[in-house]
C-alpha cells in the first residue's frame, strides 16, 4: 500500500492518498484544496484515483474535488446527509470571504456498512453524524487499524458543532458507540492537525469522560 497524508488550503485540512501498487489506483480522501499539488503528488506518485471520499462537504474538505475529477475522471463519493451542504458551497465559501466554482455532481452516494475498494486496497464507511449530518469515518479492512475520521475526532479535541447542522450529542454518540469501541491501538488519521490512538482518545479526550 502506498499512503501519503499533507494539509492542504487555508484551513489546513488532511488530505490523504491511499494507492494500491499492482492496480496503480489511488483513493483520495479529502482533497479539500491546492487540487493541482495533489494531481502532482498522484503523478509522483505512478497513481490514478479512482475515488475522491469525502468525510463530510465542508468547503475545506471538498473544494478540490472539481479539478481532480475534470483531469482524471475520478468518482465523488459522499453521504447524502451532507448533499445540501455540498449544494451549498459557494454559499460556504462566501462566508469565509472566498469564491470557488459550483460542485461537480456526486457519483455516488455512501453510507453505513459501504466499502469502498481499489484492488487489494479497500476500506468500510462509518456514518458518524454530528459533526455534519453526513460525516463519515473511513476504515481501512486491509489494515484495520487505521481509521480515517475527518472531522469528528481530533488529537483531544472533537469536531465543532456550532455549523449547520451540527449536533452535540449526536457526534458524542457516534465517537461513543462506533469508535471507542475500536480496538485502542487503532491509528487515527484526522481532518486536522496530528494523528492519535483510539487509547489515546479514549483516555485523554476532555470531551470523552463523562
Amino acid at each position: 500500500m502506498i499512503q501519503e497524508m499533507f494539509p492542504v488550503g487555508p484551513f489546513q485540512c488532511n488530505c490523504t492518498i491511499l494507492g494500491d501498487e499492482e492496480s496503480g489506483e489511488a483513493i483520495v480522501i479529502d482533497p479539500g484544496e491546492q487540487a493541482d499539488d495533489i494531481l502532482k503528488r498522484l503523478e509522483g506518485l505512478g497513481l490514478k484515483p479512482r475515488y475522491l471520499l469525502h468525510t463530510h462537504a465542508h468547503l475545506d474538505h471538498v473544494t478540490g474535488a472539481r479539478k481532480i475529477k475534470e483531469a482524471t475522471g475520478a468518482e465523488i463519493l459522499l453521504h447524502k446527509g451532507d448533499q445540501w451542504l455540498y449544494e451549498n458551497l459557494a454559499m460556504q465559501a462566501a462566508l469565509f470571504g472566498f469564491q470557488v466554482q459550483e460542485p461537480l455532481p456526486v457519483d455516488k452516494y455512501v453510507k453505513e456498512g459501504d466499502t469502498v475498494v481499489v484492488g487489494k486496497l479497500g476500506g468500510d464507511i462509518f456514518h458518524t453524524p454530528g459533526h455534519t449530518p453526513g460525516s463519515i469515518c473511513f476504515r481501512l479492512e486491509s489494515d484495520g487499524h487505521q481509521l480515517f475520521t475527518g472531522d469528528t475526532l481530533f488529537q483531544g479535541s472533537i469536531g465543532r458543532t456550532d455549523l449547520w447542522g451540527g449536533s452535540f450529542p449526536d457526534i458524542i454518540e457516534s465517537i461513543k458507540k462506533k469508535l471507542l469501541v475500536l480496538p485502542g491501538d487503532t491509528r487515527v488519521t484526522t481532518g486536522h492537525g496530528e494523528m492519535t490512538t483510539i487509547d489515546e482518545e479514549r483516555v485523554t479526550n476532555p470531551f470523552l469522560k463523562s
